[in-house]
Order: structure tokens, then C-alpha cells, then sequence
């Protein structure tokens, strides 16, 4: 389910990192962790896949970008001066109606703090308002908000490659990724690549930003935006829908929205 949080400057504070958005993972886990014992376990069974081993594999939320307006940059100290006083944010969680009260009463009144020690604005959610799902159809078509990442690490390589459409593996590994992400969190029922099909529609931008800043593992993901045309089982559409399409959802990844066709 797709949640829209309204949220509120508390005070003056105008200056924001243009890489706030691993501040906003970090805060939705904060609000997580603080979550009473029946959605904590809700969300634990149900909310994350798991594979053979019993392992973690997906956290299954993810968010857009803040609806901040036009705001001021300051491009060589990499800030937006934010000068709206109500603010928008769009998070989904891949999991039914019964725990969306739990989750408007986790969110609704919070008071955080957006940012690093020097930049940063404090807000208060205002209001949180659940969204109606879209009617899926087996062909959608998507715009990607924030970057579809697709990571790739040869055997001997130190870190993964950051795959764009050129690459020749950039199809099937897609295709591979949502198939494991859907077969590891939607058992007993599973599908196989034969019965997805993804076809850009237009060019591709590569984009991305840095998650945990002025830390050790300090790393920059990238990724791409373009438009896609999507044919899969519905309940696909509906997992990318609340988890996003990408590697690294929890992160702000891979968050898409339809294109209402003519």
C-alpha cells in the first residue's frame, strides 16, 4: 500500500543535502523500530522475503522524492534551500489493507530531524493518508521517479557494476531480479522470466546519490530513469507497486509511477 505523508517545517531551518534520501530510509527505520509488538512481527513475518537459508533478502518499502516545489540549489555546497512549509512524501510498504491503520498510526504526529550535523530541517507529519491502488492490468506502463538500479560483480571485481541499458546483461538481470524478489517473498505461489516481458520507451539518464554520507561506507549507487512498458502476472505489478522495481528499494530506488495511457 502507498501511504502520502504531509509533512510540516517546525522551524526555520532551510537547508536540505540534495542527497537527503538516505535520511529518509534511516528515519523510516527509526519509526520501524519503534513499532508495537504485533507490527513488528507483522512486518518481520510477513513484510521481508526470505531465501533457503532463512535469510533476509527484501525489505519491502520504499519511497519517492520529496514534492518540495522549485527549490533554491546551491549546487557547489550539493543543498536545496527549501523555502515550502508543507512538503510531500510518498512511502509503500508490500502488504495488505489489515496493516494500513498500523502504519498511519506509526507515521501519523512524528517529529524528526531530515539531514546531517550541519544541514538539515526539522518536521512533524501533519497527516497520513492511504492511497488507492491502481487497476493493474497484465501491460502497464511505468515512469521511474527515482533510479532503477542493477548491480553486477564479475568474480574477481572489489565492488559491483552499476548497469545501464547498454549493457548486454541489463535485460535479463532485470527481469532475473524481479523474478527472485517476487518468488522469495510471494511463496508458495512462484513464476518464471518466460512470463515477464520489459520493453524501454524511451532513452535512459543515469542518476543516483550517495547513501550513508560522511561515513566509512560512504558509496554513491547509480542507476537509471527512463519510461518502460511492463507485461507480467498482476501481482507483479502490485509488488513493484509497494516495493518498488529495483535493487535497493529501502533505499528510495527504483519508486515508479503509471503512465495513464491516451
Amino acid at each position: 500500500m502507498r501511504f502520502e505523508l504531509t509533512l510540516n517545517r517546525t522551524t526555520k531551518q532551510r537547508m536540505l543535502p540534495m542527497d537527503y534520501q538516505y535520511y529518509i530510509s534511516a528515519w523510516i527505520y527509526k519509526v520501524l523500530k519503534q513499532a508495537d509488538a504485533d507490527f513488528a512481527e507483522f512486518l518481520h513475518n510477513k513484510g521481508y522475503g526470505r531465501d533457503e537459508n532463512n535469510t533476509k533478502l527484501y525489505k519491502l518499502f520504499c519511497f519517492s522524492r520529496l514534492n518540495f516545489g522549485k527549490p533554491k540549489m546551491w549546487k557547489e555546497k550539493k543543498l536545496f534551500e527549501i523555502s515550502a512549509h508543507e512538503i510531500k512524501l510518498q512511502i509503500s510498504f508490500d502488504v495488505n489493507e489489515a496493516a494500513s491503520n498500523f502504519i498511519k498510526g506509526l507515521f501519523m504526529a512524528q517529529e524528526f530531524y531530515l539531514g546531517d550535523k550541519f544541514n538539515g530541517i526539522d518536521f512533524k507529519v501533519a497527516n497520513v493518508a492511504a492511497l488507492p491502488e491502481p487497476e493493474f492490468t497484465e501491460t502497464m506502463r511505468y515512469h521511474l521517479q527515482t533510479p532503477w538500479v542493477l548491480s553486477y560483480q564479475k568474480e574477481n571485481d572489489k565492488h559491483p557494476q552499476y548497469l545501464s541499458p547498454k549493457d548486454a546483461l541489463f535485460d535479463s538481470l532485470s527481469i532475473k531480479h524481479l523474478v527472485e524478489k517476487y518468488n522469495n517473498t510471494r511463496q508458495p505461489k512462484s513464476i518464471s522470466p518466460k512470463q515477464i516481458n520489459a520493453t524501454r520507451l524511451n532513452d535512459f539518464k543515469r542518476a543516483g546519490f550517495v547513501i550513508k554520507p560522511g561515513t566509512k561506507e560512504q558509496s554513491r549507487i547509480i542507476g537509471n530513469l527512463f519510461e518502460f512498458e511492463l507485461t507480467a502476472p498482476l501481482e507483479v505489478h502490485e509488488m513493484i507497486w509497494n516495493a518498488g522495481c529495483s535493487e535497493k528499494s529501502s533505499s528510495g530506488f527504483g519508486w515508479l509511477d503509471k503512465i495513464e495511457r491516451d
